[in-house]
């Protein structure tokens, strides 16, 4: 089917249905009223097939205890074959309920309070919880941002690292909120600065899928061959891809061997190493059966973005986007319009006269104040009157 139909048959009104992104707006922000474009979930219905395959167990009707299907694993693995060209051992990978929670566990598995870990802000701002609520350091290394193209300073990086005595290095790529994909030296650089000073890497690639611009995701763990991947943990799911948060199965993937133990012995600690059984016969028949459909989802965020650049550049000049390399997320700076009061006028701007519900930059860390991130994974005429608030507010 064309874009047009695929939208009418797989974008349906989701407000009572108690999701996340539209019923929470009340308490969340207030107003039940405003246009959601805030977390990172689709409003896109799941690939046909994962349907079925849900329909199919609940049809037999019995939930008890499960084994976890071996062509639940072997359809990951093929799919990052196929997709990445990263060949993942089956022995490597490990499960955690979502890539956060992941996240959490690293952080508890690789340091001890008081500990340094390093993040590049902005970034999701759950890397910051991950570190600070578990009574961490948190160190961190602004990305340098030249009119909306960001890059890593390296040096800073690396200097920050050694005066803190950083055991932990979070990674984000691609790069959740401002789009950028890695490219394969960049991530080499970053891979030899921790690998010299004793730095393991915890990889969230949760968006490594949703590539909008002609750059590749080159898996972390995959650099010249893998010779890195001893220091490397890389967590990814399904779930970002294909929609599919609510199914609680995401994987971690652990090819150093000593990383691996120790990782195995923290699930024995947690008494947590299955996931949902309904989430793995829809991530499998997802991985099988999905690429088409994602490569219309994928055309259509690229639709919206290229929508939104162009009208943001006719009528909202002040304003920068950010080029969308991977994500669905649209990184905005509206400091131009904000003046001095930033941080005081971004809720009236944005809320009050442009009735958008989004992430604000400032949530993301240093270097995201008078910054909104826009979930562009929607139909076209959420974003046409997304950008219709922003041009309004703007004029007001």
């Amino acid at each position: 089917m064309n874009k047009e139909e695929f939208i009418r048959e797989n974008c349906p009104d989701r407000h009572g249905t108690n999701c996340s992104k539209w019923d929470i707006l009340p308490t969340k922000y207030g107003d039940p009223d405003l246009i959601s474009m805030w977390v990172a979930d689709m409003d896109f219905k799941a690939p046909r097939e994962v349907t079925e395959a849900l329909r199919k167990k609940v049809d037999f009707g019995i939930y008890g205890y499960s084994l976890t299907p071996d062509s639940y694993y072997q359809s990951f693995i093929q799919w990052e074959k196929e997709q990445h060209g990263w060949e993942i051992q089956r022995d490597w990978i490990r499960f955690a309920p979502g890539v956060v929670t992941g996240i959490f566990w690293c952080m508890h598995m690789l340091t001890k309070p008081g500990d340094a870990a390093i993040i590049n802000m902005p970034v999701y701002y759950p890397f910051h919880h991950a570190i600070e609520d578990i009574d961490r350091r948190l160190i961190y290394s602004e990305l340098v941002n030249t009119g909306g193209i960001y890059t890593i300073d390296f040096e800073d990086f690396e200097k920050k690292v050694v005066d803190n005595e950083v055991k932990v290095f979070i990674l984000c790529s691609p790069h959740n909120p401002v789009g950028r994909v890695w490219t394969e030296d960049e991530l080499r650089r970053l891979l030899e600065i921790c690998k010299k000073h004793h730095v393991t890497v915890i990889s969230d690639e949760i968006h490594h899928d949703l590539i909008i611009g002609k750059h590749p995701h080159i898996p972390t763990a995959s650099i010249d061959g893998g010779k890195y991947s001893d220091i490397i943990i890389t967590l990814t799911a399904a779930s970002k891809t294909f929609n599919l948060a609510g199914m609680k199965n995401s994987f971690v993937i652990i090819p150093g061997e000593d990383l691996r133990n120790q990782f195995d012995r923290l699930a024995v600690s947690l008494h947590e190493d299955t996931g949902n059984m309904l989430g793995y016969y829809a991530i499998e028949a997802a991985y099988t059966y999905g690429r088409e459909w994602l490569d219309t989802v994928i055309s259509i965020i690229r639709d919206n973005y290229e929508y939104a650049l162009n009208r943001i550049q006719a009528e909202l000049p002040k304003a920068i986007l950010s080029p969308l390399e991977g994500t669905y997320l649209a990184w905005l700076d509206l400091s131009g319009y904000l003046g001095k009061a930033e941080e005081s006028g971004m809720k009236d701007f944005v809320q009050e006269k442009a009735r958008l519900a989004v992430d604000y930059g400032q949530w993301f860390g240093a270097g995201g104040n008078g910054f909104i991130r826009l979930n562009l994974a929607t139909s076209p005429e959420w974003v046409e009157k997304a950008i219709d608030g922003l041009v309004k507010a703007s004029q007001s």
